[in-house]
């Protein structure tokens, strides 16, 4: 047996019980069960990295001009 297929005996163990008999419908499910892993990874670093990206965000204080004073909301209401 080769290296490339003990690790990906090994991989497809780690993804979870062999899904049948049949060595070829298991490396099927094994396929799509690495997708599956593959989109919830990216998934996750997406959302790490815009946590991270925000982390220290200070909301800043932008002097008012007068024409944003008249196209607030706020002051047509009062």
């Amino acid at each position: 047996m080769g290296k490339r297929k003990t690790v990906w005996r090994w991989w497809a163990k780690a993804l979870g019980e062999k899904a049948s008999k049949d060595d070829k419908e298991s490396d099927s499910v094994a396929l799509i069960r690495t997708f599956i892993f593959v989109s919830y990874l990216v998934t996750n670093c997406f959302i790490i990295a815009g946590v991270i990206r925000h982390w220290n965000d200070v909301p800043s204080k932008i002097p008012e001009t007068k024409k944003e004073r008249i196209f607030d909301s706020n002051s047509i209401l009062s």
